[in-house]
């Protein structure tokens, strides 16, 4: 259970640094490594305590923080 957890966080770092020095986002290299391992943790747990998520908690983190990424900033980003 243990490893699964420090994985999911790696994954998800590397998610958010991948995404900030691509282009894909413009919240700050920190920023973005925070939202996606916020958003790791939140489906890490929702598999823990539920069962629901994808097959591995490789392809969970992944999608996770994907989604993460793209739901957080444009939500709370003010319209101008």
């Amino acid at each position: 259970m243990f490893p699964v957890l420090i994985g999911t966080v790696v994954i998800a770092g590397i998610v958010g640094y991948a995404s900030e020095r691509t282009g894909f986002t413009r919240n700050g290299l920190l920023q973005s490594i925070i939202i996606c391992i916020g958003g790791a943790f939140l489906a890490y747990f929702v598999r823990l305590m539920f069962g629901i998520g994808f097959g591995s908690p490789g392809l969970n983190a992944l999608a996770s923080s994907i989604g993460a990424l793209i739901i957080v900033p444009t939500h709370w980003r003010r319209r101008r």
